[in-house]
């Protein structure tokens, strides 16, 4: 019944939501979605249970009995023999016993051990009780003394105390083991409680899930209503970017071209107007120049110049300034040069023609290109709407088709009634425990009351020793401690049998849990075991699929499984449910974009209406050409600009005239050449100054013009075919791009629903209905039976165990200490002769002795 559940359980889940595929890789894409979707995270429950245990201090224990196990059992998990066994049923014993026997040698070793400890110790106690009441073993009331009395006391003493801490380490550690099994045992309620909360979680959140998974249709559903509505600025701005390629540069390069028009006539403008001003100025400049070169010569003909009577360095000095009067005059003639306004007015009668508004009415013709398509594809959008409203009410309504909710319900329910049970079994658990725990406890204090009497006979013993009483004569409290010691030994032979027959059953039980179960496990050895195939069934090559599908080929194992769900995968996957549920044809998205992929095709965007340059724009282009710029005598132009506009700097000359007027003796001559210095200083600002920034204005202009009518024909020829390839292009040879525009558009709406079936498929597989809860509960299964029961088992026998042997070296001390803290009824007299040589005396002995005691000493106490 519960497989049946089970199946129709996730039955329900999967095909709730008509979103699964076969366990197979992504159906092929051509071209990959070209915008990425966010379909949030799939809401997840809060699993609480931590399946982790942190023995802590104690862990120091578990590792010590692990090393000791691996002493005891080095050899390998035994995987061939248990499956043997297993599929024997037990039967594969008889004919693999030497396979058995090998690996359990060392546990059975340590058994026959343990029994010879069981049987043989208490024969010897009770031989060593009838040897003591014959007065032998120690059993005699007297002691003889000897040189070395103390030492030996001393030396049993320590080794007695020594051995009685390492037991007293023992009892301690069976004692831990004790205590943290009944302490964890607590915190296993906890434990299997938050695995109980956690399948519950696990139930209720799946239908959220399920129904997360649904509504996120809407997202993609939306997208695509944006990019449907969006169809002009996305398909048309596709096409209108590929198309701009060449269409744009052919529109700016008549662009540019007008620019030139605007330009050229700006340049034929300054040229005409500053050819005219230089014209006219040159002409003044001419005359005034020729004024201040009579001026000097009248100025250099005064006779303070050329009398006898003058002064030989003015004289040098009229002479030096007269044979530079020829530097004078004008150097560049710009009367001869031609003018330009014929070129100026077919300049602008080209530009009445608005030959940038012409160029912008492209512009706009060519960027109206969205806005065509978006008109051309009205009814396909409108088509697919219609369609996009379909799918999401088929979506919705298959979610109701299913029994998910009470599936879930019974499944909740038997959670619910799986707790009550465990919970009613609580008091039971706690009671059973307390009993354990007494039992123990009992052990312990077994080997604590040998202790006490150990520790309390070594306290007496040394608190009441007195060097200078004799074994005849000793205290009260030395002899309680030998008394006690007595005791210790007595109670040693009583119980350490019992603890040996303990220690060696729960060594067996918990030594061989631990390498055949824990160990394996944590190897995953155990998992191999259990997915071996033909285990269970001879038939089954899986059990987990043959039993639950019938399909025992199906590749689904426990590791698998548990592997998957430890990594928190959904249950879709880990228990390969796809296998079953076929419900691929739900999830092929040629079922809802076949719709889509028909409205695409046949679609036909016509771009014919858009006009790049109208007829007049290229006629105006053409009439530029011939406008007679290139006619332009650039060279004459250039070749006066280049010219200076005097053959002298008048400036630099001013100042020379008047540092050589500086050299002569004041008077009329020297007054009137510094007026004519002033002279030639006022013509070079108001005259030179304004002539050069003309000129300036000219040289810039003339290589502009010349630049622009270099090869013009050949340049407006150049636009023209340029703009005739683009328009033939948009309206003849466009549909290549159109197609393949569409193409990626359509491609981009079919990716919004891959998209979303990809993140379904990947939420099932990851996400939803995350089946961690089913891993924690096996190691929750191993945490108590392994670290909880096994670990501390093993610790505790381990602890009794090694109390258990180390009371066998505690007898034979307590009995041989005993004789030094016991009152004796009889002890050793001697006289000593002094007049005997001591090098007479044998080598045995060192003095003659005289017993006086009522029974003298035998011979071999010699």
């Amino acid at each position: 019944m519960w497989k049946t559940g089970l199946l129709l359980l996730f039955w329900g889940l999967l095909t709730s939501s008509e979103l699964q595929q076969e366990a197979t890789k992504p159906e092929p894409r051509n071209q990959p979605p070209s915008g990425k979707l966010d379909f949030g995270y799939v809401p997840q429950g809060v699993y609480k249970t931590l399946a982790y245990y942190e023995p802590g201090v104690i862990g120091i224990l578990f590792h010590m009995v692990h090393a000791f196990l691996y002493v005891v059992q080095p050899n390998p998990f035994p995987e061939d023999l248990v499956v043997k066994v297993a599929k024997d049923k037990f039967g594969a014993i008889q004919s693999e016993y030497q396979k058995a026997i090998y690996y359990e040698t060392g546990f059975m070793v340590c058994a026959v051990l343990g029994l010879l400890f069981m049987v043989l110790l208490p024969l010897v106690g009770l031989f060593f009780c009838l040897c003591r009441c014959c007065e032998n073993c120690g059993g005699e009331m007297h002691q003889r003394q000897r040189k070395n009395a103390e030492c030996q006391r001393g030396l049993l003493t320590t080794l007695l105390f020594a051995t009685s801490l390492i037991i007293t380490a023992g009892v301690l550690c069976a004692y831990a083991a004790n205590q943290n099994l009944s302490s964890q045992l607590k915190g296993m309620k906890s434990l299997v409680s938050s695995n109980l909360k956690d399948l519950q979680t696990f139930a209720n959140e799946t239908p959220t899930q399920i129904d997360y998974l649904i509504a996120q249709y809407a997202t993609a559903k939306y997208t695509v209503i944006s990019d449907l509505d969006n169809v002009g600025p996305l398909l048309g701005g596709n096409i209108h970017v590929e198309l701009g390629t060449e269409v744009c540069p052919a529109l700016d390069g008549v662009l540019r071209m007008a620019g030139a028009m605007r330009e050229t006539k700006e340049a034929l403008e300054n040229v005409s107007v500053s050819l005219e001003v230089l014209q006219e100025a040159t002409g003044k400049l001419h005359f005034n120049l020729s004024l201040v070169r009579s001026s000097l010569n009248r100025t250099l003909n005064d006779p303070g110049c050329s009398d006898e009577d003058s002064d030989a360095t003015t004289a040098q000095l009229c002479r030096s300034i007269h044979s530079s009067l020829a530097q004078l005059h004008v150097s560049a003639n710009f009367t001869r040069l031609p003018d330009v306004n014929n070129q100026l007015e077919s300049v602008n009668q080209v530009l009445k023609t608005d030959l940038s508004n012409i160029i912008q009415k492209g512009f706009s013709s060519f960027n109206g290109t969205p806005g065509m398509v978006s008109d051309q594809m009205r009814t396909v959008v409108e088509g697919a709407r219609g369609m996009l409203d379909v799918i999401s009410t088929n979506i919705s309504s298959f979610s109701k088709v299913f029994p998910l909710h009470s599936s879930l319900a019974n499944f909740t329910n038997f959670i619910s009634h799986t707790q009550s049970k465990i919970e009613d079994s609580y008091p039971e658990i706690d009671q059973i425990d307390f009993y354990r725990w007494i039992c123990c406890i009992g052990l312990c204090c077994m080997v604590v009351l040998i202790l006490a009497f150990n520790f309390l006979a070594i306290l007496c013993g040394t608190m009441g020793y007195d060097k200078h009483a004799s074994p005849t004569t000793r205290g009260c409290v030395s002899n309680t401690g030998g008394t006690l010691l007595m005791a210790g030994v007595g109670f040693s032979f009583l119980f350490s049998w019992i603890l040996m027959g303990v220690v060696t059953a729960t060594f067996l039980v918990g030594g061989n849990l631990e390498k055949l179960v824990c160990e394996p496990f944590h190897t995953k050895q155990l998992f191999k075991v259990l997915d071996t195939p033909h285990l269970v069934n001879p038939e089954w090559r899986n059990f987990i699929p043959g039993y639950m599908y019938n399909d025992s080929d199906l590749d689904l194992t426990v590791e698998s499984f548990y592997s998957n769900c430890k990594n928190n995968r959904s249950l879709y996957s880990a228990m390969r449910l796809d296998k079953v549920f076929n419900v691929t044809t739900l999830l092929n998205s040629s079922l809802y974009t076949k719709e889509v992929v028909k409205m695409f095709d046949s679609v036909k965007i016509d771009l014919r209406g858009i006009v790049l340059l109208e007829s007049e724009g290229k006629q105006s282009l053409i009439d530029f050409s011939e406008t007679g710029v290139a006619e332009i005598n650039y060279a004459a132009y250039l070749e006066e600009v280049n010219k200076g506009v005097t053959q002298v700097d008048l400036l630099s000359y001013a100042n020379e005239l008047e540092a050589q007027t500086d050299l002569m003796p004041k008077g009329p001559l020297q007054t009137s050449l510094k007026g004519h210095a002033n002279s030639l200083r006022q013509i070079h600002s108001q005259l030179v100054i304004p002539m050069e920034q003309a000129m300036s204005t000219l040289n810039q202009s003339i290589r502009l013009l010349e630049r622009t009518a270099s090869d013009l024909p050949n340049k407006i020829t150049d636009v023209l075919k340029s703009i005739e390839a683009a328009q033939y292009l948009i309206s003849q040879n466009a549909t290549h791009v159109v197609i393949q525009e569409t193409e990626k558009y359509k491609q981009t709406i079919v990716g919004y629903f891959r998209q979303y079936i990809e993140w379904v498929r990947t939420s099932l597989t990851m996400e939803v209905a995350a089946c961690k809860p089913f891993s924690n509960i096996v190691d929750t299964v191993e945490i108590v039976a392994c670290s909880f029961l096994v670990d501390s088992l093993n610790t505790f026998w381990f602890g009794l165990g090694c109390c258990a042997l180390f009371l066998l070296p505690s007898i034979i001390l307590s009995v041989k200490l005993a004789k030094f803290y016991r009152r004796m009824d009889t002890e050793d007299v001697y006289d000593d002769i002094e007049t005997i040589p001591m090098k007479t005396i044998p080598a045995y002995d060192t003095m003659t002795r005289f017993p006086r005691a009522s029974a003298p000493p035998r011979h071999i106490d010699w």
